[in-house]
């Protein structure tokens, strides 16, 4: 399988600020390849560089097998983009907004039509392609953003925090959505604050900060890096943390505004049975006990030492 973004060295700089320091990054074709960081750290930077709308001072950057320095035409040709903002004209209607997209990539009337009839269907919007977008929901704008973007059926589509502002529902609508293109084999770069988002969507993960890649894998490799399952206890009784951190062992961490143990559980369901039985017999009331994996917040805690930004992701937890 051959890369469809290659990046080395790729430096940016707004006066004194360096907004990329020499970011590399390679996505694979096929793949949906998030960048993980908070704000700041570069990721829109990194997207407007390899979508040609930015030129970076130092670096090497291809898209699609061709240089974004001097190629920019033919990465156009190839490329979808969905910003942070709103690209359809809110007094529209769906269809007509995209049949404007069409027109505008030169399409032809009926070619236009067509294709915004195709998208319609495909994300779920064909019964409101001509009420006017601003009677949209968060979740539906985003989906009409999502198949403006794939008008000329891009070969890389490049997505900067598309679920930013929206509620669960409108996001859990956008994830459905970029998990269908990627079913079809569309190469997506997926820039997200929100942890759950990367382990939800992405095939392997960059984590980024201050401009550079500072960790990249799967998710569960990246977890990996924070060590093994840990069993988190929150006990009753906030006087009796010391007792109980006593029955956990070595390794526990103690959390006392929310009277939460954590502790390192190798042996997972074992640890799990030894834990709900020691409590008892020591007369020590749970509130909640779970096993769970390490979360990619704990990743980029440890990689970075910084929350800045950043959101939790949904921990892999089995609860008693």
């Amino acid at each position: 399988m051959s890369d469809a973004i290659v990046v080395e060295g790729l430096h940016k700089r707004y006066g004194e600020k360096r907004a990329l320091d020499g970011l590399d990054l390679t996505v694979r074709s096929g793949a949906v390849h998030g960048v993980l960081g908070p704000n700041g750290a570069g990721k829109t930077t990194a997207v407007r560089i390899l979508s040609t709308l930015l030129r970076p001072d130092e670096g090497r950057a291809e898209v699609a097998g061709f240089d974004v320095r001097d190629k920019a035409a033919e990465i156009r040709r190839r490329i979808g983009l969905l910003g942070q903002n709103a690209a359809v004209d809110e007094e529209l209607g769906g269809r007509q907004n995209l049949e404007m997209f069409g027109r505008l990539y030169h399409l032809g009337a009926r070619r236009a039509g067509a294709r915004a009839d195709e998208l319609l269907d495909r994300f779920g919007l064909a019964d409101t392609g001509r009420k006017a977008v601003k009677q949209y929901s968060g979740g539906m704008r985003r989906r009409l953003d999502l198949a403006a973007s794939l008008i000329t059926d891009p070969e890389v589509l490049f997505l900067d925090e598309p679920t930013t502002g929206l509620d669960p529902r409108g996001r859990t609508e956008v994830w459905s959505a970029v998990r269908s293109l990627a079913a079809g084999g569309t190469t997506v770069l997926l820039t997200t604050q929100y942890l759950e988002e990367a382990d939800q969507l992405a095939d392997r993960i960059s984590v980024i900060d201050k401009g550079r890649a500072i960790a990249e894998g799967t998710a569960d490799q990246l977890k990996a890096m924070v060590g093994g399952d840990r069993i988190d206890v929150v006990v009753h009784d906030v006087t009796l943390l010391g007792a109980a951190a006593r029955l956990l062992g070595e390794g526990v961490s103690v959390d006392e505004d929310r009277r939460l143990l954590s502790a390192p559980a190798p042996d997972r369901m074992a640890a799990l049975t030894r834990t709900v039985r020691a409590l008892e017999e020591a007369g020590i009331e749970a509130e909640d006990i779970a096993v769970r994996r390490p979360t990619l917040d704990e990743v980029f805690l440890s990689l970075t030492g910084t929350d800045e930004a950043m959101h939790m992701a949904t921990d892999a937890a089995v609860a008693v």
